[in-house]
């Protein structure tokens, strides 16, 4: 099971890493209900290094990005499931809106996304390449959305 960690935490993970020789992969999200289009974006990052680190947005992060009523779940509740996905090693909580502050901190050698964004529109992919990591999109699974799985549950509410 992954490591729920605190920014400090999670530096001195990274340096280690670094110290090692071991490729470090970051990515993030909301994550908010788990389906398998998360699942196998966590898969295929991890299997793009030795670690794999999420970070999670914060309850605070969520609503201003996807808006009120959202998540539909807690931040704890949400870093424990993702954390406990094989293929995660660890989880760090951020309140930004976007993860730029967390991956200037941590530098990974690999940052990734889902197939929703360009490689141009990736948050902190400059820093990253400046320090010699990459970027890599993943395809999205299709049919998966936690968005419309909300929309969903809610519009069958009476």
């Amino acid at each position: 099971m992954g490591e729920i960690l605190t920014l400090e935490e999670a530096k001195r993970r990274r340096a280690a890493a670094r110290a090692l020789g071991r490729r470090f992969v970051f990515t993030n999200g909301c994550f908010d209900l788990i389906h398998p289009g998360h699942t196998e974006l966590l898969r295929r990052a991890r299997s793009l290094g030795h670690y794999l680190l999420v970070g999670l947005n914060s309850d605070r992060s969520v609503r201003a990005i996807k808006g009120e009523g959202r998540p539909t779940q807690g931040e704890q509740a949400r870093a424990q499931v993702v954390a406990s996905l094989a293929s995660v090693d660890y989880v760090v909580l951020f309140d930004e809106d976007t993860p730029l502050l967390l991956i200037q901190e941590l530098l990974p050698d690999i940052l990734v996304k889902g197939g929703d964004y360009a490689p141009s529109s990736v948050v902190g992919k400059a820093e990253v390449e400046m320090a010699g990591g990459k970027v890599q999109v993943i395809p999205l699974v299709p049919g998966f959305s936690s968005s419309q799985i909300t929309e969903r549950i809610r519009s069958t509410r009476p």
